[in-house]
């Protein structure tokens, strides 16, 4: 095998010390930084090509500005725009961290990559599996689902066994610059979270104010856009209804926020597309399994039913609670990634 690795370098400390243990593994190591927008933030570069130096490999920046417009940030638009709620990191791991980074090592002559993620890869037979990170707390198999058999089988997860501590320790040990930095809790091109200013600085577009309406119809107030609104949502919604109210639904059509008490937010099933199998080539047509609808979600019992090509039919065994359109939905055995699709 040949043993020349890409490491994926973020500049923070987990793809530093993911870098460090292929090095240490005997792999030939060179790493390279995604550049992805134009207000990015230099002092990840920096210390990425620091790492680098002191373990003395070679660096690589990839300028990815274009390609992550038209792929991640134009859908993110869109998405909130047709009243969804996007998860911009999935559909950068699945045309970005995952497609274009593989391309670009192998126009390196390189086979493999490595990132900082927690996460672990398996073979049983001839198929590649994902399984979550031993780390659960901060496991990242959820954002890692589209990943393909091809994908799967050119990736190393060096830091799937390990815990967060152990890998702060590791980066203590060798110097590196990052080994306090704090982890991202952002949308990388949403630092401070305002994704709606982040909305109408591409768009130039001042979203339409409309009605705050009960299930009834019945009007309750005045919204101040619909992008401004994700499904779930209590605060910040700038008006007084005289008890607690949630975002139930967003109507595209009648530029309408449907508001609705806490137990009217849950439901019993969800249609899923865009559904990628990792634990099965021709999945049965209906299976149990356990599912997360977010990222912070639990796990939680179902039955899945293949309705279609790359679609599914969930039903839970007891209600979820906020189940919004753009999200995804992933669903396991055990420690394992069954698939995941985009919920609709």
């Amino acid at each position: 095998m040949n043993k020349k690795v890409l490491i994926a370098m973020s500049g923070g400390v987990d793809s530093s010390v993911a870098a460090h243990l292929m090095k240490m593994n005997g792999w030939e190591c060179d790493g390279a930084i995604m550049r992805l927008f134009d207000k990015e933030n230099s002092t990840d570069i920096a210390d990425a090509e620091k790492v680098c130096d002191r373990l003395n490999i070679g660096f690589h920046i990839f300028d990815l500005r274009d390609e992550f417009y038209d792929c991640v940030i134009k859908n993110f638009i869109s998405a909130y725009e047709s009243g969804a709620t996007p998860n911009p990191c999935i559909v950068c791991n699945r045309h970005l961290k995952f497609g274009r980074f593989l391309t670009e090592a192998n126009n390196l002559g390189i086979d493999y990559i490595a990132t900082g993620h927690y996460a672990q890869t398996e073979k049983s037979g001839d198929r590649f599996l994902l399984k979550k990170g031993a780390d659960e707390t901060k496991d990242q198999s959820y954002v890692l689902y589209n990943m393909t058999q091809h994908q799967l089988s050119h990736t190393l997860f060096p830091l799937g066994t390990m815990t967060k501590t152990e890998i702060r320790a590791l980066a203590e040990e060798n110097g590196f610059v990052n080994a306090r930095k704090k982890d991202s809790q952002d949308i990388c091109f949403v630092p401070d979270g305002d994704y709606v200013s982040v909305i109408k600085k591409y768009t130039s577009k001042e979203y339409p104010k409309g009605n705050f309406v009960n299930k009834k119809g019945e009007v309750l107030g005045t919204h101040q856009g619909l992008v401004n609104y994700t499904i779930g949502q209590r605060k910040g919604l700038g008006c007084a209804f005289g008890e607690k109210l949630y975002v139930a639904q967003k109507n595209i059509e009648s530029n309408e926020v449907v508001l609705a008490k806490n137990e009217e937010l849950f439901q019993s099933s969800l249609n899923a597309c865009d559904f990628n199998w990792i634990s099965y080539d021709c999945p049965p047509e209906k299976l149990r399994s356990m599912a997360k609808i977010r990222y912070s979600a639990k796990e939680t019992p179902c039955t899945v039913f293949v309705t279609g090509d790359r679609e599914v039919h969930i039903e839970f065994d007891a209600p979820q609670r906020a189940i919004a359109s753009g999200q995804s939905v992933v669903l396991y055995d055990g420690d394992y990634v069954v698939g995941g699709g985009t919920i609709c």
